[in-house]
């Protein structure tokens, strides 16, 4: 049987590899909410036992900044949703300016956490024995910022890899290797950031606003 370029040879035709790399990244999805699941669990047990200093501890926290990267983030769910329908309606060049403005919103989320985390570090309110602030009420308040390192660190990490793929797609589809006919590595990327934007749409409340 004859393939298209874009095909590779175990799959009969695009259709079934379009739907095999969605079921996989599907998969891939599953095993990041396990993950995260099992850090809005540790929060919950923390928060449990020390409700008053958690809600002391979050005061700390620049709800301002957080709200400006909620938006960040939630336009950049729109402009990566963008980029998957131009790619599909074979608009390469809207969908690769669409890609290069999810990428631009990504590293201005970063920018702004860098200046969050650079002021908590010089403050001393970092995670576990590095925790030196004296301004929380409350017993172990360093529980709280370690939560708040972990959780969003992670999700950090999660942010600059979604950034590496989509300048990678960002490349690639300037050059004119995706279209109408395959674009299954951008539509996954799609399904990979708005879950990155959902798990930011739940630690901001539970870190932010928690009081």
């Amino acid at each position: 049987m004859e393939h298209s370029s874009h095909v590779a040879h175990h799959f009969a035709n695009a259709s079934q590899q379009r739907d095999s790399a969605k079921f996989g990244m599907w998969i891939f999805l599953i095993t990041e909410m396990l993950l995260f699941g099992g850090l809005f669990t540790a929060y919950s047990v923390y928060r449990a036992m020390h409700v008053e200093m958690f809600i002391n501890a979050h005061k700390f926290l620049d709800v301002q900044l957080g709200t400006i990267n909620t938006i960040i983030l939630i336009t950049s769910s729109l402009t990566m949703a963008l980029a998957v329908r131009s790619i599909q309606l074979d608009k390469k060049s809207k969908s690769a300016w669409f890609l290069l403005a999810t990428l631009f919103l990504a590293a201005l989320f970063l920018v702004i956490k860098y200046f969050e985390y650079s002021h908590k570090i010089h403050l001393g309110q970092l995670p576990g024995k590095f925790y030196t602030f004296q301004g929380v009420e409350g017993t172990n308040p360093h529980l709280f910022f370690s939560v708040y390192f972990v959780m969003t660190g992670l999700h950090g990490i999660h942010v600059i890899a979604g950034m590496a793929v989509i300048l990678f797609l960002f490349i690639k589809t300037f050059r004119g290797h995706y279209s109408a006919e395959y674009y299954n590595p951008i539509e996954n990327t799609g399904l990979y950031w708005h879950l990155v934007d959902l798990v930011w749409i739940y630690l901001f409340p539970l870190l932010y606003l928690i009081g």
